[in-house]
């Protein structure tokens, strides 16, 4: 409980640093003209682009700390208009996740069967095909902040252990991640020049990637966590 109320604690600050470097923004820029749509020489409802980046992850739950899994996060995104400041984004994703451990750690030890087992590696590696929705709000630079979720579901995943003595006395096949997910979302899209804009965002399971694993090594239940930096350019 006391581990759920500080991930709640972390994303709702993160959240409102969001709000803030938004409307911060919108003040430094407030004697800027201002415009009709997302751009003055061409107002309209829809716009589309394309997003390039890469996810920090790790997995919460597997008992290793730190974003040292770095993946792919590749695919499309289109905005909606609603009002002059606020719009709603659809975007369809190939997203890598996952977790890794940054060196073998001697005190990672279970004994089963009176044998004591060490683990010298250990790594996840998790490929969804993403569909975040949010909604976002525009400064009068074309900055903006959003949140949202993102639904998911689950291309391909593997997973490594390693063990001393070896072979691991577990399976992990037998305990396979959830076919879908569901995330929340919170970011920032920094306007760099017309049409390209540079994207930080953070992101964190709602709901357990999965929820069946032997006590031996990491807990039962697990969530991914990741940053996300992109850049995203807008056909305009």
């Amino acid at each position: 409980m006391a581990v759920s109320m500080f991930k709640s604690k972390k994303f709702g600050a993160f959240i409102f640093f969001a709000f803030i470097f938004t409307l911060s923004a919108a003040k430094i820029h407030a004697q800027e003209e201002e415009g009709g749509g997302f751009y003055i020489e061409q107002p309209r409802v829809f716009y589309g682009g394309l997003v390039i980046g890469a996810n920090f992850t790790q997995v919460d739950g597997d008992d290793y700390a730190g974003y040292h899994k770095i993946g792919l996060n590749v695919g499309g995104i289109v905005y909606a208009q609603l009002k002059k400041h606020l719009a709603l984004s659809l975007e369809i994703l190939y997203s890598q996740k996952g977790s890794k451990s940054s060196s073998a750690d001697p005190t990672r030890a279970a004994i089963i069967n009176g044998t004591t087992y060490y683990t010298t590696n250990y790594g996840i590696d998790i490929n969804y095909a993403e569909i975040p929705l949010m909604i976002n709000y525009f400064d009068k630079r074309k900055s903006h902040a959003g949140v949202g979720l993102s639904y998911s579901r689950l291309v391909s995943s593997t997973e490594n252990l390693v063990t001393y003595p070896s072979p691991p006395p577990v399976d992990l096949t037998k305990y396979p991640f959830k076919p879908g997910g569901l995330d929340a979302i919170a970011g920032v899209q920094l306007h760099i020049i017309k049409g390209l804009f540079l994207n930080v965002r953070f992101q964190y399971s709602v709901v357990p990637i999965r929820t069946s694993l032997p006590p031996y090594f990491a807990r039962a239940t697990q969530y991914n966590n990741m940053y996300v930096v992109r850049l995203m350019y807008l056909f305009i």
